[in-house]
Formats: structure tokens, C-alpha cells, sequence
């Protein structure tokens, strides 16, 4: 298996059959594998990935809970899909986002391939809104590799996750940082600290904005002056983890977090 996919859904009715279609429209030569994990949703969600998994039994491996997890406190991906990955590879894509390139896979594998001192590789996201095109989600539009000191300085909304694949040996590693904050800028951080992140121009993706049930409404949402919090402290992590090496980056980047804090607090 070269590439596990995981995807998360909840209530992603109005959005997961396109996530799906991106998944199965992939263009690869290698076998791939996508663990959809349906978290109880109370709309047709569940119905819908069942279809995909009964067309395409050979990608589509889905993961249906009958109780919702994330209102007891699990870690879906960590708790739940960590031990069923069997890639090479690891890419993430959330059930209300989606692929608009059916080599995505197969582009990402190669570069990785390609440059072994690099875990982790990203591209450029469109972004939508209410339909409407809203932009796009990547520093800029040439090949290159990052270094992390950027990557910590860009926070989480530096590149999109539906743009993430990383090296399995580096997504499934247990580190002081994830372990304060399970979160995609967690672990694009954690997949740059060993030669920076490979970014690629080619906008292969869609991610779109301000959907009720997504990842970040789901978790920051009411509660973001306690994110704040946790973002802090996974700084304060990374920085006892790498031993003061990026003490500077992360002590600009733990201001922000703390102006945010403060005037988030003042509302």
C-alpha cells in the first residue's frame, strides 16, 4: 500500500459525495487506500459513503461509529485510525473539502519520492465560500522547499490540510506537541522538522470556508481563547523538543497567539 487516505466526516451530507468522487477519480500507479471514519452523523452521510464503499470496496474503507466519539473526548484519527494505516504515505483530506485533481496522489508520491530528506509536501488550495471563489490557500506559486522556521511563523492556516501528505513514519510519530495539541499545524510543523516542507504550485484542491460542521467550526468555534491556550503551549513544546533551535520564531509566533488571547477575552 503506498498511500493511506484519512478523512473525517460528521454531518457532511451536502459535501461528501464530492469529497468521494475526488477520491475515486484518482489517477494512480500504486494502490491507495481511503478510511472514511463517519462519526455518528445525524443526516444521510453515513448512507452516502456506504454507496462509495460498496462501488469501490478496494479504496473505499469506511469507518462507521453508532455513538458520536468526538463528544467523549476520543482523538478520532490518533485513538481510532492510526492503527488501521498501511501506506507509505499518509494524505488527509476532511469530508467537506475535496481533490480537483485526479493525479493529486500520484504528483505528491513522486515529489516525496523524489526528495528523501523531506517528510511532508503541500500544494496550493482553492478557496470557496458560499459557492463563490474565495482565493487560495499556499505561500505563493513555485516549487520549493520551506523551511520550517516559515512554516511555524505561517500558523495553522499556512496551507490548506486537504493539501498534506506526509511520510508515515512522521504523521504516526508521538511527540510532546501533539500530544498538547492534536491539530493539522501541529503536524506541519512536526513533518518540516527534518529538511522543511516540499511545497507544490500545481492548485489541486478545493477547500471550503465556513461549512457549520467542519473540523475548525467542530473545535475552536465558541471556545478559541482556550485554542489560544493550547496553541501556546504546543510552542512551548516545540521548543523544549528542538532544544531552543527555533526559540526566536516561536517566541513571535506565541505573541500572536497571546494579542489574540487578550483582545478575544475583551469581546
Amino acid at each position: 500500500m503506498m498511500v493511506s487516505v484519512i478523512c473525517l466526516a460528521y454531518n457532511h451530507e451536502a459535501y461528501i459525495r464530492d469529497t468521494l468522487e475526488g477520491f475515486v477519480r484518482q489517477k494512480t500507479g500504486f494502490p491507495f487506500e481511503v478510511l472514511v471514519h463517519d462519526d455518528a452523523s445525524t443526516d444521510g452521510t453515513a448512507d452516502i459513503i456506504r454507496e462509495y464503499a460498496k462501488r469501490y470496496p478496494e479504496i473505499i474503507h469506511p469507518v462507521l461509529e453508532t455513538e458520536n466519539q468526538y463528544s467523549k473526548g476520543v482523538i478520532i484519527a490518533r485513538d481510532i485510525l492510526f492503527p488501521l494505516v498501511r501506506g507509505r504515505y499518509v494524505a488527509l483530506c476532511e469530508g467537506d473539502d475535496y481533490w480537483s485533481d485526479p493525479l493529486k496522489l500520484s504528483k505528491q508520491v513522486e515529489a516525496l519520492e523524489a526528495c528523501p530528506e523531506v517528510d511532508i509536501c503541500a500544494h496550493r488550495v482553492q478557496k470557496i465560500k458560499n459557492g463563490k471563489a474565495h482565493g487560495y490557500v499556499g505561500p505563493g506559486g513555485r516549487r520549493r522547499i520551506i523551511p520550517v522556521e516559515r512554516v511555524i511563523r505561517g500558523g495553522g492556516g499556512f496551507v490548506a490540510t486537504c493539501s498534506l501528505m506526509c511520510r508515515r513514519e512522521a504523521y504516526l510519530l508521538d511527540t510532546p506537541m501533539r500530544r498538547e495539541l492534536f491539530f493539522d499545524y501541529t503536524l506541519q510543523i512536526q513533518g518540516s522538522l527534518h529538511g522543511g516542507m516540499l511545497y507544490l504550485p500545481d492548485c489541486m484542491a478545493v477547500y471550503r470556508r465556513g461549512v457549520p460542521m467542519s473540523w475548525t467550526a467542530r473545535n475552536i468555534g465558541r471556545h478559541k481563547t482556550g485554542h489560544y491556550m493550547k496553541f501556546i503551549s504546543m510552542l512551548d513544546a516545540l521548543d523544549s523538543y528542538t532544544g531552543g533551535k527555533y526559540s526566536r520564531v516561536i517566541r513571535a509566533r506565541r505573541r500572536r497567539y497571546k494579542i489574540h488571547q487578550f483582545f478575544r477575552k475583551m469581546i
